[in-house]
């Protein structure tokens, strides 16, 4: 069996006039968020073997206020291509993770993260999906299994969603 996480990066700051979208910053909302859903992947032991980060200033912060939970931290690369990363792209870094990586962690962006979430997702809990399928929030988290036990095996529709957790939900579960 596989397990992948896409986690959509925390709140960041809005663009401004002559900033490259790159370097735009987490808010203080974004990182206790992050670390929030940190916090409920260690207390549920959803802990992944190998991270892998856009390399975006606001992907890059989310990941460390959300493994400062994870102890002990996983591994992490930086990966050029999810900067912006089409559904496809993702698709691709994914097939291109270790094989010794059986649960993989994504730290990106919109509009790829929540395609590709769609895009692999064949069953699973019916409320949660319906949610997802209207929008993936910042510091979202999507956990999707696999029968398969071969990232290079991974195809649309070919997962089962297994949780949705975003601070919106923890507010509401609480």
């Amino acid at each position: 069996m596989r397990r992948l996480f896409l986690f959509r990066h925390a709140k960041a700051e809005s663009s401004q006039p002559g900033q490259k979208d790159i370097t735009r910053a987490l808010i203080e909302r974004g990182r206790r968020d992050a670390a929030r859903i940190g916090g409920y992947m260690a207390s549920h032991a959803l802990m992944p073997d190998r991270v892998l980060v856009s390399p975006a200033r606001r992907t890059q912060e989310t990941w460390k206020c959300l493994s400062g939970a994870l102890k002990p931290a996983p591994g992490a690369a930086t990966i050029e291509k999810l900067y912006d990363a089409t559904p496809h792209t993702i698709l691709a870094a994914i097939k291109d993770a270790p094989q010794n990586a059986h649960t993989l962690l994504i730290v990106g962006h919109n509009p790829g993260l929540h395609e590709i979430a769609l895009m692999l997702i064949a069953s699973g809990d019916i409320d949660a999906r319906e949610r997802l399928r209207e929008k993936l929030p910042t510091s979202g988290l999507v956990i999707i299994d696999f029968a398969f036990d071969d990232w290079s095996k991974l195809h649309p529709q070919s997962g089962r969603l297994e949780r949705f957790v975003s601070p919106k939900t923890l507010d509401a579960a609480a």
